[in-house]
């Protein structure tokens, strides 16, 4: 009886059914091996920058202790963080490079401010008051425009 149900097909429809069937397969597996590679690579590039938002996290913790004089409990009470945990997390950090970033926060606090930039739009503001009078003059000569017409 199974040859009955296949006598009805060729065997050329049933070569290009296996020939579908395997491209089919042949296409998963590369989407299943470029998922995997793009998975991958997304995972290490999670992984670089877990690692240096730690090391960010340690700097800047022994910036502040550096900066407080080293007072950790001092410290530890502002950031609502046990003191023990902010010494084993600035303990890595040498006293050079938490000078480095002292002096980089220090040039960034010297900086302008980007809401002084801020407050030049303001004073462009001014503009569309201008506009505002132009308004009139547009209306009157859409008067002289219903004269003429």
């Amino acid at each position: 009886m199974t040859t009955g149900g296949t006598t009805g097909v060729s065997a050329a429809e049933l070569r290009r059914r296996v020939r579908e069937i395997e491209a089919l397969q042949a296409r998963t597996r590369e989407l299943a091996a470029g998922n995997v590679l793009a998975t991958r690579e997304a995972a290490v590039r999670a992984a670089l920058a877990k690692e240096e938002s730690d090391v960010a996290a340690r700097e800047a913790v022994a910036a502040a202790l550096r900066l407080f004089g080293n007072d950790a409990e001092l410290v530890a009470e502002l950031l609502g963080v046990p003191a023990e945990e902010l010494e084993r997390e600035a303990k890595p950090v040498t006293a050079a490079r938490a000078k480095e970033v002292i002096e980089s926060l220090r040039a960034r606090a010297e900086r302008p401010r980007p809401r002084r930039s801020r407050t030049a739009r303001p004073a462009e503001t001014p503009s569309p008051a201008p506009v505002a009078t132009a308004g009139p003059a547009v209306a009157e000569s859409d008067d002289g425009r219903a004269d003429a017409a």
